[in-house]
């Protein structure tokens, strides 16, 4: 009796269902749009380290930071510089070799605009360097192109100055590399030569050797007399005043003793000097000899074959 009510009922439920017409067309979904995150802006391009900085031009500068990016440029001043990325955070570049000397504003831009802020750096004028004088060390009696040195470095500009002694030279800026000058007449001993590009970029000194210590090349039989011959002393740095020692005994010079009123030093040049003997004998014999300036210094002493 139960299951007949039941299958009553269900049988009812589907003809109401089927045949309602109320019923309308099946319902579609509709499709929600989930609202968007605005997208958070990256952060500005910082710099934490630029080293050096203050430089001459031609240096490498590092520059180290965060929020670079890809491809940031730096900027000097105006002027866009070439940069090279060795990681995230750090990059390179090289100051260009025409930068003038003076303050700029470094500071770095991104790719998409946006700037970091800017940094004072020094550019330096450019130092020179003196590496070598040729000759380093020269007679006091040079003459003509003998006096002419070559200061030899780098970085040298076009209106370089060379100081000699604290003193400005005339010299000639033959390239960067090096200058030209002649030695002016000065005593002998060690002087100081610089380069300077400007008044405050100097070159480390060099000290240049003018050498007054007397020294025989050579001594040869000059013309003969009847009661003497000549002995032609060849050297340099021989001064108007010097004198010879014959076996120790002084023969020219100021006040100087003589082995005979006869015998004399005759003066030819900075290079050559006339021994005027009068031999007791035309046998050879060996004997020393010395030249001697007026100021004490002696050349070494050599032994001579002669009347």
């Amino acid at each position: 009796m139960v299951a007949r009510i039941v299958l009553m009922v269900l049988f009812t439920l589907s003809i109401s269902l089927t045949s309602s017409p109320a019923a309308g067309p099946p319902l579609k979904a509709k499709t929600v749009k989930t609202p968007q995150m605005p997208a958070t802006p990256a952060p500005s391009p910082a710099i934490l380290s630029i080293i050096p900085a203050q430089a001459e031009p031609g240096a490498r500068v590092s520059v180290s930071g965060t929020g670079f990016g890809t491809g940031p440029t730096v900027f000097l001043g105006a002027t866009e510089l070439q940069t090279q990325a060795i990681d995230a955070t750090q990059i390179e570049f090289t100051l260009p070799p025409t930068t003038a000397a003076g303050l700029y504003a470094l500071y770095l831009k991104r790719t998409d605009g946006t700037g970091s802020r800017s940094y004072n750096f020094t550019v330096f004028p450019v130092r020179p360097h003196l590496l070598s004088l040729e000759p380093a060390v020269i007679s006091s009696c040079a003459s003509g192109g003998e006096r002419e040195i070559a200061a030899r470095g780098r970085n040298y500009s076009e209106h370089a100055q060379l100081y000699f002694d604290g003193s400005v030279l005339p010299a000639k800026v033959v390239s960067s590399e090096v200058i030209t000058f002649l030695l002016p007449a000065v005593a002998g001993g060690l002087h100081q030569v610089v380069v300077k590009n400007y008044p405050d970029t100097a070159s480390v000194p060099l000290a240049l050797s003018v050498e007054t210590r007397p020294d025989i090349g050579q001594v040869t039989v000059g013309d003969e007399h009847v009661n003497y011959y000549e002995l032609n002393i060849y050297g340099r740095n021989f001064s108007q005043n010097s004198f010879i020692l014959v076996d120790g005994t002084q023969v020219g010079g100021q006040g100087g003793e003589r082995l005979t009123d006869r015998e004399k030093l005759i003066y030819l040049g900075c290079t050559k000097l006339v021994y005027q003997r009068h031999p007791y004998s035309p046998v050879t014999k060996d004997f020393r000899l010395q030249v001697v300036n007026p100021g004490g210094e002696g050349s070494q002493v050599i032994t001579v074959s002669a009347p």
